[in-house]
């Protein structure tokens, strides 16, 4: 199991998915999106698991912003990777699976299959 915690500030779900992972001693790597910048590829395959839409943080910094009011899949990951402010934290990636947000019930299912 190779879990990743992507996340760009400690906002409560962030918290808890550590905390998660503490807990039951399963090893993470967090990555910091403030000082990584997430690449083309990676954003791409979290826009096929979620949808581009939904990787857009309903924050009012993010509302401001015209990103938050597109459907345009392609403006949306070019604006995610230039301003990661606007990314929905945190992802959870395993391998080829991910959550966005808190999902213990999918987190559970990852540890149970090892």
């Amino acid at each position: 199991m190779n879990i990743q915690i992507y996340c760009l500030k400690r906002n409560f779900d962030f918290q808890k998915a550590e905390r998660f992972f503490k807990e039951r001693r399963v090893p993470y790597q967090l990555v910091d999106l403030k000082k990584h910048q997430l690449g083309a590829r990676e954003l791409a395959f979290f826009a096929r698991k979620f949808g581009a839409e939904a990787l857009v943080e309903r924050s009012p910094e993010a509302l401001s912003h015209p990103v938050a009011y597109t459907d345009d899949a392609a403006y949306i990951l070019e604006c995610l990777q230039q301003n990661p402010r606007f990314l929905r934290t945190p992802i959870v990636r395993n391998g080829d699976q991910a959550t966005l947000g808190a999902d213990e019930t999918a987190w559970k299912a990852w540890i149970a299959q090892v």
